[in-house]
């Protein structure tokens, strides 16, 4: 965006004429509603627009966020406050999945939020066992999964919202490869990520480049749909429900997204087993079809 364009912007969200509902909202909300979008289009054109993913939300609509949290006392705190500072309306599904390093505690101080949801495990049952304990409890139109350790950035969901919105696609993946405004991950990560993409397009049938991103969103009812099916309970979910879908025949998207990758030391917790299992979840899903 040009400088004039951001002065423009600055402008709007501090304009004295804003109804007086809107200029009660911080800044980050009102990034979302339809007198922002309208300034905009304005100023910058509807094309340009698309372009930044300037766009209205339906009236009354609710993103629901499924968090699984396992032992992530020092960082579950900031990515709920990142979640919040998009100023999207929002559901927060926070569920800890046997935690025993304090973020019990840490969760239950974020609690009284009447926006967020806090469901628990009383032992660790993976991430996939979470998720499917969240998807029960999301009220909201679109669901999207939010990892607890700061890799993610929550701004892009904004990117991968608005061709599901749009009627462009039923599902949305954010791919942390193939474009430029990344961190570079170590070249054995990446690796092994694009060798596993690889065998699960080849044998889902669709051509993804970050199967194993956390970031996939859809519409609610497709969650709903596949949940009574999903068996997975650690990250073979990832596979799991890509070829679910597929097997739906419903169409995929993918938008890039920044990824700031996490060392073993930091509190990553995928490792080569995982990875063991994921291909064989690429057969089963995959090719078996089960």
């Amino acid at each position: 965006m040009s400088q004039n364009n951001r002065h423009e912007e600055r402008r709007f969200l501090n304009h004295d004429s804003l109804h007086p509902t809107v200029k009660l909202l911080t800044k980050a909300q009102r990034l979302w509603t339809d007198a922002y979008v309208d300034e905009m289009e304005t100023l910058l054109g509807a094309s340009v627009c698309r372009r930044l993913a300037i766009f209205k939300l339906p009236p009354g609509f609710v993103l629901s966020v499924i968090v699984p949290v396992f032992n992530e006392r020092n960082t579950i705190a900031t990515v709920v406050d990142r979640l919040r500072e998009i100023g999207i309306p929002m559901q927060i599904v926070l569920i800890d999945d046997g935690s025993d390093d304090g973020t019990a505690d840490s969760i239950e101080a974020l609690a009284s939020d009447p926006t967020i949801t806090v469901l628990r495990h009383d032992q660790n049952l993976g991430k996939g066992a979470a998720i499917r304990t969240g998807i029960r409890s999301c009220s909201g139109d679109v669901i999207v999964i939010q990892d607890a350790d700061q890799e993610y950035d929550p701004s892009d969901f904004r990117y991968l919202l608005q061709p599901l919105l749009a009627g462009e696609a039923d599902i949305a993946y954010g791919t942390r490869y193939g474009h430029y405004d990344r961190q570079l991950s170590p070249w054995w990560h990446q690796a092994v990520n694009s060798f596993i993409t690889l065998l699960a397009s080849v044998c889902i049938g669709i051509r993804l480049s970050d199967v194993e991103t956390c970031y996939k969103m859809a519409p609610r009812q497709h969650f709903d749909t596949i949940l009574p099916q999903l068996a997975e309970s650690r990250f073979g979910i990832e596979i799991e429900m890509t070829a679910r879908w597929a097997r739906r025949g419903l169409r995929f998207t993918e938008r890039p997204i920044r990824y700031q990758h996490r060392w073993y030391d930091e509190g990553k917790k995928i490792g080569w087993r995982d990875g063991v299992s994921a291909l064989w979840c690429i057969v089963k899903y995959g090719l078996f079809k089960r």
